[in-house]
């Protein structure tokens, strides 16, 4: 059996609280084709009790060394965002230099760009620090309106929950869409939001005695294979398509077309990973159209071919539907 991938979740004190456990609930509780494919293990420069946002502190047992063994390491938010121990700043100096995947959650953001790790990047941290973090490291290409920035082996977050749709968007990278999936299920949070949706929605609560508009979501999440559009996502909702797409963005960030073509490539993607149905059923099954345009949607969100997803994340042992079109 495969080892664990291990990630080394590095408390910076006083460690963001909610941060600091996202790893953990995320990554260390996913259960995946009989095997926990994550191993969770907290460090800090000093083991013991870590001081915290909240009031209560964590008792980590691991220091540094930690580091040195890990696949991944990441840093959560944390209060002190700058002067950090020179210990911990050479420590994730050394793991990236090495090629270890470095990710940051939040102000954790902080942490890796004064170690000079985000130097010539682009990254993004908690919206409401953004003046203060281009103050400080103008070498950084900082993107304040999206949720996560994947550089490849350098990916850093948003504030706070966007954490979650970071490690999850880890897992997706990692074991593909159906595992990913699973995930966001467990944890009980939406759907996968891709690392461009705005992270900061200004009016995510009905006006006015309004209705939420999940109920049309969830709706057209289970027809995504029919025709649908403005008119009959409007239509379910007994509104006008222009009061439609302003509580749609208001509520996901996206227009309703976007968050339609977002379901239908993630569709797409668990079909490609845990079937065998041909690349024109695939495309027709999620909404896609054909195989043309499900190659140029997948290619455009994941850089890869239909064919080239399927070999890379088909998962073991999955069920080969070749059942009726």
């Amino acid at each position: 059996m495969r080892r664990p991938h291990r990630v080394a979740v590095l408390a910076v004190p006083p460690v963001v609280g909610l941060d600091f456990t996202i790893p953990s609930q995320v990554l260390g509780r996913l259960a995946w084709e009989g095997r926990w494919p994550y191993e969770v293990v907290p460090c800090t420069a000093d083991p013991g009790v870590v001081d915290s946002s909240v009031a209560y502190g964590f008792v980590i047992e691991e220091g540094l060394d930690a580091l040195a063994g890990a696949d991944t390491v990441i840093v959560p938010g944390t209060n002190r965002k700058y002067g950090n121990d020179e210990r911990v700043l050479a420590a994730l100096r050394t793991a990236a230099a090495a090629g270890t995947r470095t990710v940051s959650i939040c102000t954790g953001a902080f942490v890796l760009a004064e170690a000079g790790i985000l130097d010539g990047r682009r990254a993004t941290t908690h919206w409401a620090y953004t003046a203060e973090f281009r103050a400080r490291f103008p070498r950084v290409e900082l993107d304040p309106s999206v949720l996560f920035v994947d550089g490849g082996t350098v990916l850093t977050s948003a504030g706070l929950a966007a954490g979650i749709d970071l490690c999850l968007h880890l897992i997706r990278t990692d074991l593909g869409a159906a595992a990913a999936n699973a995930a966001a299920r467990s944890t009980v949070v939406s759907p996968i939001r891709t690392g461009g949706q705005a992270q900061f929605i200004a009016a995510p609560t009905p006006e006015n005695g309004e209705r939420s508009l999940a109920a049309t979501r969830a709706w057209a999440g289970d027809r995504l294979a029919e025709p649908l559009g403005l008119a009959e996502l409007a239509a379910h909702a007994g509104v006008s398509v222009r009061t439609l797409s302003r509580r749609f963005r208001a509520e996901t960030g996206l227009s309703p077309l976007q968050w339609l073509l977002q379901q239908r490539i993630d569709l797409a993607r668990e079909l490609l990973e845990t079937t065998g149905l041909p690349m024109d059923v695939v495309a027709r099954r999620s909404g896609l159209g054909t195989a043309d345009s499900l190659r140029a949607h997948l290619h455009r969100r994941v850089g890869v071919t239909p064919t080239a997803y399927r070999t890379a994340f088909s998962r073991a042992g999955a069920s080969r539907e070749r059942g009726p079109v």
